[in-house]
């Protein structure tokens, strides 16, 4: 039975979840459907900053402003998902003073708060830093975990009433009378909690209007309703570091230009980034030189990443939105602003709003714009209070040093513990008893895997979006089978086979742009540990059918090829059996004789060993007696 509700949500990233939070807290009854996991666009392809807003200062105060104004309130209510390391926009000797002080002023107007330093205060506080460094702007900065926020957003959203539906893709958008009614998704067969429909099965979601949150895939959406969305798709690379190199956001203090940032985050670093012009944001080219651009222009500003290891790289495309007639050629030339699309006012087809640009710092104010306008449309009158209500892990602090005594955690386990999980910390942590680490690499206990395993069932990459497991230096290598048994309690066999397969796949493919050093070490480690050790590559409930070992040869001598092989292959082994059991027997024959000579040897061996120590017991009194008399004599 087909479902009516009041809204449709279609995408599952930042934006997508921040509205389909916002309309369930108002009371409206809401649907999210997303084509893969959650985060699985551009929110899970970037390089996890929380803005300040300073990256626009000069180029788009109004995005600036916006940026600045959301930072103060994600640290509020996403305590949990957000470290507050500050950044740094540090000037080398060859960039721009005009530009440095241009910057500075901008930050200014846009209420950014700011401090300069000399070159020497910004090395003070990042010892990694070039010693070129003439001096430095600090603000505000900030990371953030997109998955953490995505899943908590939907999790509060499921929680006022909202139905949350991953791997469903749209395959149409429903129009009847000219008016948007709904959409239709598929749901895909494979890993996952499937608890409305069965994988495979087509539903019709109808609603009274449908959100177009798909960001870089608007026009896809928008192309199923009949209407155009000038989404300018733009790709990035980020390039992942096994270790943090600095604590601090870096940013390149110039005007424009790839390279120019690296963000600390959880226990790497990622570099970033490209902008390119792409025109589809499913296929485009990942080329290795934009992988070794990262490194070598971001090793001017931090020179340890010449030489550090790389873990992995990935592209992202940007959501990028430029009205028509507008005709900007360079793509870091638009505007970093969000727009509504209002379709019945646009295109004479009521019933459904597209929102594009912004950025995932923006995501609230973005998600709050939005259904103002959906509640105004429907007529449903409800205030927003999402940047009051914290969102599920951030409701407290989480406190450290009682974890560690009630949990029995090592305090670096208890810290990355209690900040996945926030204020929730408790409650999980206290489910298992022991409760060891199964991800070494992020210090990912059982616990944590078990409720993530909870809310995600048996699809691994969303558990990994939820915990970090399997996102360490090892990429996946040592802990997947560690992550995949833990289905066992609830899961047949195949499931777990194809969930880790599922993982131990996606964690290989950021891989391929990292492959050399210790990163290519730990790749053939990590291959010869999952294809040999554990025999994944060899394993017969790997394959499609029954192993026929009938069809193997059994060896010379055992028959014609050919017609005659399966009788040669049949008696061959009947012959082998008869051999077997003969020599079985003989061995078994030879055995018992050998055991008999044995115990005759051992049984003459101990009564001359027994003579030799009478006799040498007999001398050795005579000797001592000598020796007293000599010595007494003596004496």
């Amino acid at each position: 039975m087909d479902q009516q509700v009041d809204v449709v949500v279609v995408g599952g990233g930042s934006t997508g979840c921040g509205v389909v939070r916002d309309l369930a807290r108002r009371g409206l009854d809401a649907v999210l459907v997303e084509k893969g996991n959650l985060t699985h666009g551009t929110t899970g392809r970037m390089h996890g900053l929380l803005h300040s807003g300073g990256r626009y200062a000069v180029s788009d105060q109004k995005s600036a402003k916006e940026c600045i104004e959301e930072n103060r309130v994600l640290r509020d209510i996403a305590s949990h998902c957000v470290e507050e390391t500050g950044g740094m926009f540090v000037k080398r000797p060859e960039d721009s003073e005009e530009y440095f002080q241009e910057k500075l002023e901008g930050c200014r107007a846009c209420d950014i708060p700011v401090e300069v330093l000399d070159g020497e205060e910004a090395r003070r506080r990042e010892p990694y830093l070039a010693r070129d460094v003439e001096k430095a702007i600090a603000l505000p900065d900030g990371a953030v975990d997109p998955f953490r926020l995505c899943v908590s957003n939907a999790a509060d959203a499921r929680e006022h009433g909202a139905r949350i539906e991953t791997h469903a893709p749209v395959t149409d958008v429903l129009v009847e009378d000219g008016e948007v009614v709904g959409v239709e998704v598929e749901h895909e067969t494979g890993p996952g909690k499937r608890v409305h429909r069965e994988p495979g099965a087509t539903e019709e979601i109808r609603a009274r209007h449908v959100v177009n949150a798909t960001g870089a895939w608007a026009g896809n959406v928008g192309e199923m309703a009949g209407v155009d969305v000038e989404v300018r798709p733009s790709k990035g690379v980020m390039t992942v570091m096994n270790t943090r190199q600095v604590d601090t956001v870096i940013n390149r203090c110039r005007p424009k230009g790839d390279a120019d940032i690296v963000v600390p985050h959880e226990t790497a670093c990622i570099l970033g980034t490209t902008d390119e012009e792409v025109d589809d944001p499913e296929d485009y080219p990942e080329e290795e030189w934009e992988v070794d651009l990262m490194i070598e222009t971001l090793s001017e500003l931090v020179p340890a990443l010449k030489d550090a290891r790389t873990l992995r790289s990935f592209w992202g495309v940007r959501p990028l939105y430029e009205p028509p007639g507008t005709g900007t050629e360079d793509p870091t030339d638009i505007t970093r602003d969000y727009f509504l699309l209002d379709h019945g006012d646009r295109d004479d087809l009521p019933g459904m709003t597209t929102i594009v640009g912004g950025k995932l710092t923006t995501y609230r104010m973005m998600a709050e714009s939005i259904s103002d306008h959906v509640c105004e449309t429907l007529g449903h009158e409800a205030t927003c209070d999402t940047a009051d209500a914290p969102l599920p892990g951030s409701e407290s602090e989480a406190r450290m040093a009682e974890l560690m005594d009630e949990f029995g955690l090592r305090s670096p386990v208890a810290r990355r513990s209690g900040q996945r999980l926030g204020s929730r910390a408790e409650d999980v942590l206290d489910e298992y008893d022991p409760n060891p680490i199964v991800c070494n690499c992020e210090s990912v206990t059982r616990a944590e895997v078990q409720d993530a395993i909870g809310e995600a069932g048996s699809d691994l990459n969303a558990v990994r979006l939820r915990t970090r497991a399997s996102m360490g230096n090892c990429q996946g290598g040592f802990c997947t089978h560690r992550i995949a048994a833990e289905l066992a309690r609830e899961y047949p066999e195949p499931v777990v086979r194809d969930a880790e397969d599922e993982l131990y796949q996606e964690r290989w493919k950021g891989q391929r742009h990292a492959l050399w050093g210790e990163q290519l070490s730990q790749a053939m480690l990590n291959h010869l540990l999952h294809a040999t050790t554990m025999n994944r590559d060899g394993d017969p409930a790997n394959l499609d059918g029954e192993v026929d070992f009938g069809a193997f040869d059994a060896g010379a001598g055992s028959g014609p090829a050919g017609a005659d092989a399966d009788a040669g292959g049949e008696s061959g082994t009947a012959a082998a059996d008869e051999d077997r059991a003969a020599g079985d027997a003989t061995a078994d024959e030879d055995r018992a004789a050998g055991d008999a000579t044995a115990d005759e040897d051992r049984a003459a061996g101990d009564a001359t060993a027994d003579e030799d120590r009478a006799a040498g017991d007999a001398t050795a009194d005579e000797d001592r007696a000598a020796d007293d008399a000599v010595t007494d004599g003596g004496r």
